[in-house]
């Protein structure tokens, strides 16, 4: 579904991202664990469309996508889920939702989208029973979860997860965790870039580890979680 290449990427005259080569299989949930700094947010926007790379290729359902903007990058079915979740505060949540659909209600009142809020409800009933409140108002764990809805209401292929655990209790964190699993188990590809390497770890598949904007280490992610050295440095054990 997605195949990264020898990317390099940065902001200014300095690269954060030093060749680095990633690939998300079809219907694959694949984690990128790091430490704060290592370049996951910047490889995700890379791949979202919102930061151009200086070197390298993205490709997204074997086409090359590499300069295509963030506009276009969901219409070919990426979709991100941003970190510190940024919703539209004075808007609702139903308004929120919306948004993610927004280019199937320019034109014209979709109906489909209809359908797509009843699944978002389906899946997080808390967003139902808030669906006329502003979305500023909302706990943190309610807001993770209406940028998780906002983001499937595009109906994506590919679902980016930029560090939805940042901020949350533990039990909120496991039940997106919960969610994320039952997105993959329906198919979705996923990337899930995280610190909490426990939980991106026994959600995913496959893992990467990334420091200092270089991949150093490439798994599944069930070798990865009995590796001594990931072990000691990011699952504090």
């Amino acid at each position: 579904m997605l195949e990264i290449t020898d990317l390099a990427a940065g902001y200014g005259a300095s690269d954060v991202l030093h060749g680095i080569s990633l690939n998300v299989p079809e219907g694959e949930c694949v984690c990128l664990i790091g430490a704060n700094g290592a370049g996951k947010s910047t490889l995700l926007r890379c791949v979202a469309g919102l930061l151009r790379p200086s070197r390298g290729r993205i490709e997204i359902a074997g086409r090359d996508r590499t300069g295509g903007s963030a506009s276009a990058r969901l219409s070919y079915g990426v979709a991100m889920v941003p970190e510190g979740r940024r919703v539209f505060a004075p808007m609702t949540v139903r308004e929120n939702l919306e948004m993610g659909a927004f280019r199937r209600l320019i034109w014209r009142r979709d109906r489909t989208v209809s359908d797509d809020l009843d699944t978002v409800f389906e899946l997080f009933p808390r967003l139902a029973e808030r669906q006329h409140q502003a979305a500023g108002l909302l706990s943190g764990g309610e807001q993770q979860m209406l940028a998780i809805g906002r983001a499937l209401m595009s109906r994506p292929r590919l679902l980016l997860l930029d560090e939805p655990s940042m901020g949350l209790a533990p039990r909120v964190v496991q039940d997106i965790f919960a969610t994320i699993r039952r997105l993959n188990r329906d198919g979705m590809s996923i990337l899930l870039a995280e610190q909490n390497a426990n939980m991106a770890l026994k959600s995913a598949t496959l893992g990467y580890v990334i420091a200092e904007g270089e991949i150093v280490r490439v798994a599944e992610s069930s070798q990865l979680l009995d590796d001594h050295s990931v072990r000691s440095a990011y699952l504090g054990l």
